[in-house]
């Protein structure tokens, strides 16, 4: 059991999202970050899906109210257990009563406290996931709040001290420049994108676009030059999935993210590919993307040092908690 001490806005209990009802009109939700999210079950031995608390906003405190077994993934922030300073992607175990302290961003701008067996909230269709606009899944349906206990699946693991390189320092940068500040990103040209005029899709690629305030889980809004249409056009509405890149009448891009709308009728001029899109969720507001062409081919491939980055750290983390084991187990019989 955690109780939440204290907390900003739109922070909420997250998995891997709600697939398979976007026919009804269900939203996937789901962390925005997947990989961060992974990583921490696969660091704590949990099931790829089990839920998480997901920060947007800062400062975090929580208390364990019992031992658990925890690790921070996603942004790199100030954290403290009980005063000491502790590392984000690392696992540590708390004692009953002792307080984690999460304060803003240095780098990164959302973060996953991933526990030992995951947060036990009712599953709604098939997700343990909050869907605000619809008001269900997570706790309530809602954001947490101060006051709020919520309940672990686990007890502490007998070993910690471990942790992983995040995703950035093991997958390669995307091409494009040094700037810090600039989030560099492959998209695929998608369906509607020989409606807009050769200079328009030239600038789609050309641009370092800008995350506006108005931004959030349901998609990314981007400032910069407009893209024109060839001529005025009525689509069918169509369905969205998180990457999509749509443009409104006014000519700025949404990338439509986590908790995208099922359905869309805006023309469609790029989609971000599956292997960037932990990228894109942690590109604060303010901060710039410019995106690089690539093809269906090349945004499949590029999975593949995703997947084999989980699998080297599933493989690691089985030896390094077989090794712990053995090394007390040693130590326990050489006492006795």
């Amino acid at each position: 059991m955690i109780t939440i001490l204290e907390t900003s806005a739109l922070n909420t209990v997250q998995d891997l999202g709600r697939p398979g009802y976007r026919n009804l009109g269900v939203g996937t939700s789901g962390a925005m970050d997947a990989l961060a999210l992974q990583v921490g079950n696969i660091l704590l031995g949990n099931q790829m899906d089990d839920a998480c608390i997901e920060l947007q906003t800062y400062p975090f405190v929580l208390r364990f109210d019992a031992p658990a077994t925890f690790a921070v993934t996603g942004m790199d922030a100030a954290i403290e257990l009980d005063g000491r300073t502790i590392l984000p992607w690392m696992v540590e175990t708390a004692a009953a009563g002792q307080v984690l302290r999460i304060g803003p961003p240095k780098a990164g701008a959302r973060g996953y406290i991933c526990l030992a067996g995951g947060i036990e909230v009712p599953v709604v269709l098939g997700s343990r996931s909050t869907q605000l606009r619809g008001g269900f899944g997570g706790l309530d349906g809602r954001p947490l709040e101060a006051g709020d206990t919520l309940r672990t699946t686990g007890a502490a693991l007998d070993v910690a001290g471990y942790g992983a390189l995040p995703p950035a320092a093991v997958l390669d940068a995307v091409a494009g420049g040094e700037d810090a500040k600039v989030i560099n990103l492959r998209a695929m040209p998608a369906t509607d994108y020989t409606l807009f005029t050769p200079e328009a899709q030239q600038r789609l690629w050309d641009t370092a676009w800008r995350i506006t305030p108005q931004s959030n889980r349901v998609g990314y809004r981007l400032s910069g030059a407009p893209l024109e249409l060839r001529h005025r056009v009525e689509l069918r509405s169509y369905g969205v999935i998180a990457g999509i890149v749509q443009v409104p009448p006014a000519g700025e891009p949404i990338v439509q993210l986590a908790d995208a709308n099922t359905v869309g009728g805006y023309p469609r001029i790029a989609t971000v590919i599956e292997a960037d899109l932990w990228r894109l969720a942690q590109a604060r507001i303010g901060m710039r993307i410019r995106l690089h062409e690539c093809s269906f081919a090349e945004g499949v491939a590029a999975m593949q040092p995703v997947n084999a980055y989980l699998d080297d750290l599933r493989m690691m983390v089985a030896h390094y908690r077989a090794s712990a084991r053995s090394r007390a187990g040693m130590k326990s019989g050489a006492k006795a």
